[in-house]
C-alpha cells in the first residue's frame, strides 16, 4: 500500500505541491474548502473542509494514518498542518513555534526579545490615544494574523491613521491591529529550508510592489539583480537567528527583509513556510536546480531532506496581471519570446475591479532567462 500525505490547501499555488507528492508515490488527501479550485480534481482524496477546521481534519487524519502532513504558503494552512502534525506524533514545528510565526504581534515580540533588526512597533488597541503613539512616521498599519497584502497601509499623516486601523482591522481573524515604522529600501524575501534545527539557505527573491498604500506585489526576480555578496553574507548569518527566536526546526521558511541605501537591514516578518506567489513552488527550483517542493514533502514526513540540484539553474521571474496593459504585455512576450515563457496560470477576465491584495489580482506568468541582462529586458517588456 501507498504511503499516504495529508495537504492543507487546494488552490493553484498548493496543485505543485499535490502533484510532486503523487509523483514521489504518495497517497494524497486533500483538505479544502470546496469553490472549485483545481487541486480538488488532483487530489486523489479531496475533503470538502475548511483549512481553519483543524480539529475536524484532525479527527479524519487520524483514520488515514498519513506519513506527513504540509502545505506551501498560507499562514492559516501552517497553523493546521502543525496542528495536525503535533496531534499525529509527525514531524513539524509544534503549535507555540506556529503562532508565533504566523502571529506579527507575537514575532515582533520574538524579534525584539533576540535584539534582532526589527521595526518599532506597537499593538494598537480598541479606544488607544492614537494621537500618542511614539513611533515616527510613516507608519505601516497592517493586521496582526494576514498574509498575502491584506489589510496593509501606509500612513504619512496621523489624521490618515485611524480609517487605516479600521481597514486593517476588518480582515484579522482576531480583529488585532500592530502599527510600525516604516522600513525604507529594497525588499526582499529569503527561502530556507530546516532540518533538525539545522538551517539551509536555498535562495534570496527581489521584490516588486504597487507601492504606497497597499503595496501589492506585482512580481518577483531570483536571483535578486540587486544585491552584492557583502549584503547577501550578512543576510545568511542574520536568518538562522530569525528561525531559531521562531522556534523552527523543520520545514520551509520565509523571511521577508528591507534593505535601505547604507546597507542597514530590517526586518519585515518570517513565515514558517514557503513563500506564496510560486517563489517556493516554481521560482526557487528554476533558478537554484533544487527541488524546494520535493524537500518540503521529505522533511514533513520524517526523511532528511535533499538539497542537491538536480539540474542547472536559470534567471527567473513572475509576473503578475492587473489590467490590460499587463495582458498585452504578455501577449507581446508570447510572440516575440516564446521561449521565455515557463508557466501561464489561468488569467480571470480583466473587469477593471480595484486590486487590493494578492488574492484579487487576475493571473500570473512566470519567465526564464539564461541572463540578468536577458531577464531585465524581459521584465521591461512585462512593465516591471
Amino acid at each position: 500500500m501507498k504511503p499516504s500525505v495529508i495537504i492543507i490547501g487546494a488552490n493553484d499555488f498548493q496543485n505543485r505541491l499535490i502533484l510532486e507528492a503523487k509523483a514521489m508515490g504518495y497517497t494524497t488527501h486533500v483538505f479544502a474548502w470546496q469553490c472549485g479550485d483545481v487541486g480538488e480534481k488532483t487530489a486523489d482524496y479531496f475533503y470538502p473542509v475548511s483549512i481553519v477546521e483543524k480539529e475536524r481534519i484532525l479527527d479524519i487524519a487520524r483514520a488515514i494514518r498519513p506519513a506527513g502532513v504540509c502545505s506551501i504558503a498560507s499562514d492559516l494552512a501552517a497553523i493546521t498542518v502543525n496542528f495536525v502534525a503535533e496531534g499525529l506524533g509527525l514531524t513539524g514545528n509544534g503549535m507555540v513555534s506556529a503562532m508565533t510565526a504566523t502571529n506579527k504581534r507575537l514575532m515582533r515580540r520574538a524579534f525584539e526579545k533576540a535584539g534582532l533588526p526589527s521595526c518599532k512597533s506597537i499593538p494598537v488597541e480598541e479606544g488607544m490615544d492614537l494621537s500618542a503613539l511614539p513611533l515616527r512616521y510613516p507608519l505601516i498599519v497592517k493586521p496582526t494574523d494576514r498574509s498575502g497584502s491584506r489589510g496593509i497601509y501606509k500612513v504619512s499623516d496621523p489624521k490618515e491613521l485611524p480609517r487605516a486601523v479600521a481597514l486593517a482591522r476588518e480582515p484579522s481573524f482576531e480583529k488585532k491591529v500592530l502599527a510600525e515604522e516604516f522600513a525604507e529600501g529594497r525588499e526582499y524575501s529569503v527561502e530556507y529550508l530546516s532540518w533538525q534545527g539545522q538551517h539551509h539557505y536555498l535562495a534570496v527573491t527581489e521584490k516588486f510592489t504597487t507601492g504606497a498604500p497597499l503595496f501589492v506585489e506585482t512580481g518577483h526576480l531570483q536571483p535578486p539583480k540587486h544585491m552584492d555578496a557583502k549584503t547577501l553574507a550578512r543576510i545568511r548569518n542574520l536568518v538562522p537567528k530569525v528561525l531559531d527566536c521562531l522556534g523552527v526546526q523543520y520545514g520551509a521558511s520565509h523571511t521577508e527583509l528591507k534593505v535601505d541605501e547604507r546597507g542597514d537591514i530590517r526586518l519585515i516578518e518570517c513565515g514558517a513556510r514557503m513563500g506564496g506567489d510560486c517563489i517556493g513552488s516554481d521560482l526557487v527550483k528554476l533558478s537554484t536546480g533544487v527541488d524546494f517542493v520535493r524537500a518540503v514533502i521529505e522533511t514533513a514526513c520524517g526523511i532528511e531532506p535533499k538539497l542537491e540540484p538536480v539540474g542547472e539553474g536559470c534567471v527567473a521571474a513572475i509576473r503578475f496581471l492587473f489590467n490590460e496593459a499587463d495582458l498585452r504585455a504578455l501577449e507581446r512576450i508570447r510572440k516575440e519570446n516564446p521561449e521565455a515563457l515557463y508557466r501561464v496560470s489561468e488569467i480571470l477576465p480583466i473587469d477593471g475591479h480595484e486590486i487590493r491584495d494578492s488574492s484579487t489580482r487576475y493571473g500570473y506568468y512566470i519567465l526564464t532567462a539564461k541572463s540578468q541582462d536577458e531577464m531585465q529586458a524581459l521584465l521591461q517588456k512585462a512593465g516591471l
